[in-house]
């Protein structure tokens, strides 16, 4: 490992030669694991933008440099953080007893059911790092993706396959699945509420602030709008998803 500059060897208080970088910090022995939970747990409580190397260095009491034998750029912590996401739907999975099949829903739709309400419930218990969800694969190509998400990517298309859809259909009924819980995730996580402490829901909503004249639609719906569906709304949609696939 190249030598610290000297500059980054002196104490701001009284010149002496500061602590060089190392993987022992608050927490014991750093590992990639550790890393990621500590970036994961950062971004939980203070946001994406809060996020940096040297801020995670602080807070699992190393120097900045000691963390790039774990993330190697800004850009592969983001990803670390996607594969958190993953690993911890995995660890979900593992976790939870499977449903018992019905004569109404064969097992690879049930499958797949509890994968998207597993995921469900993983965004809503990290909602600050959701949009990584997006934003990281919109910038790394498939086989560059953390190996936690090509699982997952493999154990869907497995059961769409399991289905009996061929490997295009397959393929197509991915995309849709993909689009509609990432999307629905996303807008049950929008922000719609302008002033909490507001008791009139009108007030609370910021209804006076959209023009009766212009939007007189999204004000009649606003409150329609800011219900959350929940895990129920995701189960109707998946389903009405799946039934069109499967009568084409």
């Amino acid at each position: 490992m190249a030598k610290e500059p000297a500059a980054a060897r002196q104490r701001n208080s009284g010149g002496g030669p500061a602590r060089r970088a190392s993987d022992r910090g608050h927490y014991g022995r750093l590992s990639r694991e550790r890393v990621l939970a500590a970036a994961l747990e950062l971004v939980d409580r203070e946001g994406l933008s809060t996020l940096s190397m040297r801020r995670l260095g602080a807070e699992l009491g190393v120097e900045a440099m000691a963390l790039y034998r774990y993330a190697a750029s800004k850009d592969a912590l983001l990803d670390g953080l996607v594969e958190a996401l993953y690993l911890e739907l995995e660890e979900r999975l593992a976790a939870e007893p499977e449903s018992s099949r019905t004569a109404q829903a064969p097992a690879w739709r049930t499958r797949l059911h509890r994968v998207a309400r597993t995921m469900y419930d993983v965004c809503l218990a990290h909602p600050q790092a959701v949009p990584l969800l997006a934003t990281r694969m919109l910038a790394v190509p498939l086989a560059r993706r953390p190996a936690a998400v090509l699982a997952d990517h493999e154990r869907v298309l497995a059961l769409l396959m399991e289905a009996g859809f061929d490997a295009a259909t397959a393929s197509a009924v991915f995309r849709a699945f993909t689009a509609w819980l990432l999307g629905y995730v996303s807008v049950e996580l929008q922000p719609m509420v302008d002033n909490p402490d507001e008791p009139d829901p009108g007030f609370r909503l910021g209804l006076h602030r959209l023009s009766a004249q212009e939007l007189p639609t999204l004000r009649e719906t606003a409150a329609s709008l800011a219900e959350q569906s929940g895990p129920e709304g995701l189960a109707a949609g998946l389903d009405a998803l799946l039934d069109r696939f499967a009568r084409e």
